[in-house]
């Protein structure tokens, strides 16, 4: 792995590029754009993602997008889905610079809300030759309603981060609320999610528990990629389970995905949803498996 740096709509984002094992200069291997999770860093499920994926063969990329991590933009802790697509966009043109990288055969990869951002940089960018979603985060007006307090909670929400965009632009200051909490029920992520308050799995300090721009909910809860399926012509593999988050979203989006060269991988699990979402971040089983039919489509279909 080596550090590296590239620009995104003026923005300096810094990324990990990792090499296959027995890496050879004189050949060209082809090339993964990885992504992460909302609020997430390289370092968490991304860079896990990224460097398994190397040791099957690829040339992969894991980067902070803008506004977080090493990576340059404000405000911090902005999470925006658009800025997020147009960020794969432009790793994707690092990753067509490198001299070992077949720009004939370069891939994406995404986990949960990287999978959404992931599905709409694919969906208008004839660069990207195939598509890998895990756990797939993938959400419409009606289902943002299911997790933010029904119709009022996502009002109150839109009004709050419109507030908050019109108190950075008339004095430069950012709201933040809690990135995740078992106590305040104001935070992006309010439950015992283990994976996020575990040091010993996402809790790393690359990564801030404490901070979520308010500004971002009106992004965030207006996103829908839904659309974007009937544009996205490109061969598509989806891992889910009926355990991880809005299954029947992943299902939906699989049957609108505009080719034919698509497939779902259905994985079985106990657990309920959306907890078995959470093991597809750094659990053995699920991301090994997601590793293995990741590699076997992109070796295939690139």
């Amino acid at each position: 792995m080596k550090k590296v740096h590239f620009n995104s709509e003026g923005a300096a984002l810094a990324g990990h590029l990792f090499l296959p094992p027995n890496f050879d200069k004189s050949k060209n291997y082809p090339g993964i754009v990885v992504s992460g999770s909302w609020t997430t860093v390289k370092e968490q499920m991304a860079g896990l993602y990224a460097k398994k994926l190397a040791e099957e063969g690829f040339i992969t990329l894991a980067f902070d997008f803008r506004n977080y991590g090493e990576s340059e933009g404000e405000p911090r802790f902005y999470e925006s889905p658009d800025l997020k697509k147009a960020d794969i966009q432009h790793a994707v043109s690092f990753l067509e610079a490198q001299p070992n990288v077949d720009n004939n055969k370069i891939g994406a990869f995404g986990v949960c809300a990287g999978a959404m951002y992931t599905l709409m940089a694919a969906s208008e960018d004839n660069r990207i030759q195939s598509v890998v979603t895990v756990a797939s985060w993938l959400h419409d007006p009606e289902a943002v309603k299911l997790f933010y307090g029904g119709e009022e909670g996502v009002s109150e929400k839109i009004a709050a981060a419109r507030e908050a965009k019109k108190k950075y632009a008339e004095k430069g200051v950012v709201e933040y609320i809690p990135a995740i909490s078992t106590e305040d029920s104001t935070a992006a992520m309010f439950g015992p999610y283990d994976y996020y308050l575990n040091p010993e799995r996402g809790a790393i300090p690359e990564w801030s528990n404490d901070k979520f721009a308010v500004m971002s909910w009106e992004d965030w809860l207006t996103a829908d990629p839904m659309p974007t399926a009937k544009n996205l012509h490109k061969p598509t593999l989806m891992v889910h389970s009926d355990g991880a988050v809005l299954p029947q979203y992943t299902k939906t989006y699989f049957e609108q995905i505009a080719t034919g060269d698509k497939k779902l991988h259905w994985m079985d699990t106990d657990l309920e949803s959306p907890y078995h979402q959470f093991n597809y971040y750094d659990q053995d089983a699920e991301v090994n498996e997601s590793v293995d039919e990741a590699s076997k489509w992109f070796m295939a279909k690139m």
